[in-house]
């Protein structure tokens, strides 16, 4: 059998296209790995505060918005010697770095109010919950508050994947994603080593870039060097594990999926969503909690804050702007200062009484927000670990509304554990966030069942968080079509006035902490500048 990784005939095999047809066969990973093995590899840059060299001249900043993006403006403006004042509409810090546990309290828009009865020491991260390492930008404050991390696991050969929309063998029966991987990439490695070693890529690939990666295909897809042949690998597990003396001594390897129940089951799709360059397999997170990183935050600028204070109007001339506010008593009350760094989010900012241009307007009014659910379900025993051998890392399934199912990775081995029950978007988002809070609950607990016969007898109390539906947030992050980023986006980066927007929406790095932070990086180094130059 003889393949031309989805070159039509004729085509030359460029290296780009050549990877292309990795991707194709063998997943996003394969491309990538094959990169690495012909040398080329991806790097980032670490990245730091605007160093704010210079007399502040006694300006003052009024900062809308107590999130990580207004807690890193006031952060890096105070210590520069601007005077710094924030308003925030909540009565904590951290915008959407927020932790569920205990006694934490939520009321939606639809009038749902929830208590979280986690146990004490148990939580769930409905807003961010993960930070890539590469994200140089967040790790930068972790470390410099005092921030202790873990790792965070981000993808697991051990978890289950769980598809019901394939067909054959596989369809509806959770199996171990390693088994997949295993399967997929040897079989994908053996058809493009046999065409390999036939000469049928030699278009665009030299003579010793094609020996050279035949021998990566044996190594990736862990293929008979003789003749190139995929028959499994101890790497997929064991039937029969291998043990002390003769008998289990050795073990028994399982037998591989054929290549067409592996294809027919879909399932396969999942070998690519830990590859992107923001989902990297290890991850980190903070020990206790993502709002940690809001709490080191809050250690510094907290004196700065006004807590429960609700931003009614913008206002603004040549000399300055005017905030109008009510604050938690009802009591109204107007703020001035040089400038302003708003990390509102568009969503709700377009909602406000706001003196800006007519162009700036409609582009604010331009940008979507995406609907986003989270639940955390608490499980009287971690039976994923006793009973599956499995240690973090996420569920991948297809059901509607469930997304995605992550096992904690923090806590190894005590006796309750808080998992993520979904995790969705968009239409699904809307139509699961329809729901009563029990209701969610009951629906993710179904999900799970279908995947481990435990979880239903094991669920004790749950606590959901619809993004949409926050008062203050009105979605989970931005979304960015391709016309809003030529268009709007460049026009938001820049001030309109004396008003400065900054956070997630107006970076690439939409829905991650990195953008907050970097997208304030960027306005403060623009607000220093005019000072600078006045």
């Amino acid at each position: 059998m003889t393949t031309t990784v989805g070159l039509a005939t004729g085509e030359v095999l460029t290296r780009r296209r050549f990877f292309e047809g990795l991707a194709a066969v063998g997943g996003i990973s394969l491309a990538l790995s094959g990169m690495d093995a012909l040398g080329f590899g991806m790097a980032s840059a670490s990245e730091l505060p605007p160093a704010l060299t210079g007399d502040a001249k006694g300006t003052k900043v009024v900062i809308l918005g107590a999130g990580l993006a207004g807690m890193t403006a006031a952060y890096e403006l105070s210590k520069a010697g601007y005077q710094v004042q924030i308003l925030e509409a909540r009565a904590f810090a951290g915008g959407r770095c927020q932790t569920a546990r205990k006694g934490f309290q939520h009321t939606d828009l639809l009038g749902h109010k929830q208590t979280c009865e986690f146990d004490e020491g148990l939580y769930i991260n409905h807003g961010p919950w993960r930070i890539p390492y590469h994200h140089r930008s967040t790790l930068h404050y972790t470390k410099l508050f005092g921030v202790l991390l873990e790792s965070f696991v981000n993808d697991n050969d051990a978890a289950y994947v769980y598809f019901e929309k394939g067909s054959g063998p596989l369809k509806g029966k959770p199996v171990r994603k390693g088994e997949l991987a295993a399967d997929a990439r040897g079989y994908a490695a053996e058809l493009i080593a046999k065409a390999a070693s036939k000469g049928e890529l030699d278009a665009a690939l030299t003579p010793a870039d094609r020996e050279t990666f035949i021998a990566y295909m044996i190594n990736e897809g862990r293929l008979s060097p003789k003749d190139l042949a995929y028959t499994g690998t101890e790497g997929r597990g064991f039937s029969v594990q291998p043990g002390a003396g003769v008998d289990p001594g050795p073990g028994k390897e399982l037998e591989p999926f054929t290549f067409k129940d592996v294809l027919d089951s879909k399932a396969w799709r999942v070998l690519t969503s830990v590859t992107g360059y923001e989902q990297q397999r290890t991850m980190l997170q903070p020990i206790g909690g993502m709002d940690q990183i809001a709490k080191g935050f809050e250690k510094h600028v907290g004196s700065m804050i006004r807590y429960s204070t609700v931003v009614q109007k913008i206002k603004q001339n040549g000399k300055g702007v005017k905030v109008a506010y009510k604050d938690a008593f009802g009591e109204t009350g107007e703020i001035e200062a040089d400038y302003c760094v708003c990390t509102i989010p568009l969503s709700v900012l377009k909602q406000i009484d706001i003196e800006v241009s007519k162009p700036f307007k409609a582009a604010m009014e331009s940008v979507a927000y995406a609907p986003v659910n989270k639940i955390g379900l608490q499980m009287k025993t971690r039976f994923w670990e006793e009973n599956h051998h499995i240690y973090g890392g996420h569920i991948y399934n297809d059901m509607p509304g469930i997304g995605t199912i992550t096992l904690p990775s923090t806590g190894w081995q005590s006796q309750k554990g808080v998992l993520l029950g979904y995790y969705n978007f968009g239409g699904e988002a809307a139509r699961i966030s329809a729901k009563s809070p029990a209701a969610r609950a009951e629906f993710a607990v179904a999900g799970g069942q279908k995947i481990f016969p435990e979880y239903a007898a094991s669920f004790e109390n749950a606590f959901s968080f619809c993004w949409h539906l926050a008062e203050f947030n009105l979605g989970g992050w931005a979304e960015w079509g391709e016309a809003g980023r030529r268009d709007a986006y460049p026009l938001l980066c820049e001030p309109d006035g004396r008003l400065y927007l900054a956070g997630e929406h107006l970076s690439y790095l939409g829905g991650w902490q990195a953008g907050a932070i970097e997208s304030a990086w960027q306005q403060i180094a623009k607000i220093h500048a005019r000072v600078q130059q006045a």
